[in-house]
């Protein structure tokens, strides 16, 4: 075993290289980033480009790109043949609403590798890397509760995203478009206190539609659709029914409102 990196600051997120595992991605609270050698022991490099602690890192080994996320709502790209800073964007909010101080922002990079999900507590997004470019949004309404967690399907054709009044949702990912809510009164009995929320959503790594969620009291529910449906719903006609407390958004054009 390997001990490095004292702190302060205190390590906040890590990735490992995909093509050397002796190079270790190391975010830290104070809003940089350590590219790690293990085998030699020694940082290789310091990146510099976040204001608040690092709260995501992903690779990609077909771009060779390091994208990181903070708590500052920046995402960055960085090259991993020098590790200098490729590009940075701010995560874009909706026009009146006013984005939260701090807040963990994660990626997640599509099966391609030239895709990413980016996952705040204010929305979902879909990015290409190579010109980190927002190609799709998808916003809860004012009303909704915030995202907790979020992440692909084993496939990358899902998104199961969960929230804190204990709803899950199940998107596609081409187009973020719904295709299942969760109530919590599926899952949740109904002596479960109302202060249990889902904090993670682990993918099968095999069966697409399987997924599990844990839940701040210690418990962990697995879930995978009706056996007669096989896969989770598919996405709701915009012609039918009320209006949920969800809104997707395609980057450069109009909203669109999806149903229940």
């Amino acid at each position: 075993m390997t001990t490095f990196m004292p702190p302060p600051p205190a390590a906040t997120f890590l990735a490992f290289h995909p093509q050397d595992n002796n190079i270790i991605a190391i975010g830290m609270d104070d809003s940089s980033i350590q590219i790690y050698n293990v085998r030699v022991d020694e940082v290789k490099s310091k990146l510099k480009g976040h204001t608040k602690r690092i709260t995501g890192l992903a690779f990609s080994h077909v771009l060779n790109v390091l994208v990181s996320s903070g708590s500052d709502a920046q995402i960055c790209v960085w090259s991993t043949d020098g590790w200098e800073k490729q590009k940075n964007r701010f995560l874009q909010f909706p026009a009146g609403r006013t984005p939260p101080a701090q807040a963990d922002t994660r990626v997640q990079f599509h099966q391609d590798q030239f895709r990413f999900l980016v996952v705040h507590e204010t929305q979902l997004a879909i990015y290409e890397a190579s010109k980190l470019e927002c190609l799709k949004q998808w916003f809860p309404r004012d009303s909704a509760a915030p995202i907790s967690h979020a992440t692909f399907s084993c496939d990358s054709q899902l998104i199961i995203a969960s929230f804190l009044d204990a709803t899950i949702c199940v998107f596609s990912a081409s187009n973020l478009r719904l295709r299942c809510r969760i109530n919590p009164s599926a899952y949740l009995s109904a002596n479960v206190s109302s202060n249990v929320q889902p904090l993670v959503i682990a993918a099968h790594p095999q069966e697409p539609n399987q997924f599990a969620v844990g839940l701040s009291d210690g418990i962990v529910h697995v879930f995978e659709p009706l056996e007669s449906e096989g896969k989770w719903g598919v996405p709701p006609p915009i012609e039918n029914g009320s209006a949920s407390n969800m809104v997707a958004t395609s980057v450069g054009a109009s909203s669109d409102e999806v149903q229940r």
